[in-house]
């Protein structure tokens, strides 16, 4: 671990060196490059100095503790180094797990209302503010792709764009099923219901990622439409691509123009197929890790929202960490909940890690 250290500090300083030349003032795109690769490392970097400074306040300490008069100054001096040095090593290991390569992409998520009809769109509905106002607090951009309403407000499905930086690294964890307990605003008569809607979460890839034959697809245009007459659009300037080999069909009608709905439907489809290798991919390994955290599937229930006992549970997390409160939550708290689900994954892949 430390020899990779050791390379990964001579690389950000070389990077840096690199960066104060004239000639990569006058390439932005050069400059660009190796200030993304420079602050990439940077935070591996910055908790090895550290770690090697502790290294040394503990030598420090050692060597006081032979006069008589510092010997109890030292002893404080060096608990606390020690402390410092066990802390980083364990921060470091955690920096040095391989990262996500989608990890710095932006998102493509969609919502469907799942069983309880009426309810669970509304539910539908209340996930995508819930995620609304976590991304405006993110200072991420929402860009609405495709929606189906209902007539009461509620959702059948929808699909949205979120962009800013680690869009995905954080969204990641919210894929699959959702399940609420509640009094539906349909209910006269008081009864908790349990509905449910699902959530996908998808890393948007460019076309340099994935390439598109555009002799399998079919493309369609049609008039866009919405509940009760909105976002009636008089012109076919919405979009479906129908990807003929695997039968996967997007949809955008969001934007007025016809040349944005076929781009932002093409951006999709192109996640949605490579998202299907992906998949693939990692279901051929045989020893594929089982994480705590779950696969991320649609169909599997990950979290309930529990109205009447105002909590929200992860399934996915274990022990007092596992609940959270449900207002601070629905209203786009998320920070909590996902800082969780981050260090049990963490913690997991710390554990295969040590195992291999």
């Amino acid at each position: 671990m430390f020899e990779k250290l050791k390379l990964l500090k001579n690389q950000y300083e070389e990077l840096q060196k690199s960066m104060e030349m004239p000639e990569t003032y006058s390439d932005p795109a050069l400059y660009a490059r190796l200030d993304r690769e420079s602050r990439e490392i940077a935070p591996v970097v910055e908790a090895y100095s550290q770690y090697e400074r502790a290294c040394a306040d503990m030598d420090s300490a050692l060597q006081l503790m032979n006069d008589a008069e510092m010997r109890e100054l030292a002893q404080e001096e060096y608990a606390e180094a020690k402390g410092a040095k066990e802390r980083l090593e364990q921060e470091i290991k955690i920096l040095l797990l391989p990262k996500d390569p989608n990890d710095s992409k932006n998102v493509i998520m969609e919502i469907r209302g799942g069983v309880g009809g009426e309810e669970g769109m509304l539910f539908a509905a209340d996930l995508f503010r819930m995620y609304s106002m976590y991304a405006e607090s993110k200072g991420w951009k929402i860009d609405i792709v495709n929606i189906n309403e209902t007539e009461l407000g509620g959702i059948k499905e929808i699909s949205f764009v979120i962009e800013g930086e680690g869009a995905y690294s954080r969204l990641k964890f919210e894929a699959g099923g959702h399940r609420v307990q509640r009094v539906p605003v349909t209910e006269s008569g008081g009864r908790i219901h349990t509905s449910a809607a699902t959530v996908a979460v998808l890393p948007q890839v460019e076309e340099v990622d994935f390439k598109l034959d555009m002799n399998d697809l079919k493309i369609d245009t049609y008039r866009s439409s919405g509940a009760g007459g909105q976002h009636v659009n008089k012109t076919e300037s919405a979009i479906r691509i129908t990807h003929l080999p695997t039968g996967t069909v997007v949809e955008c009608q969001d934007e007025r123009s016809q040349y944005k709905n076929k781009d932002r439907a093409m951006q999709i489809l192109r996640s949605k197929l490579y998202e299907a290798e992906q998949e693939k991919q990692r279901s051929a390994v045989a020893a594929e890790r089982k994480s705590q955290i779950g696969s991320g599937d649609r169909s599997e229930r990950i979290r309930t929202y529990n109205f009447p006992q105002n909590r929200v549970t992860d399934h996915r997390l274990s022990g007092d960490n596992k609940n959270f409160n449900i207002s601070s939550i629905i209203n786009g708290g998320l920070d909590p909940l996902i800082d969780a689900l981050v260090t049990a994954d963490q913690a997991e892949r710390l554990q295969t890690q040590a195992e291999a």
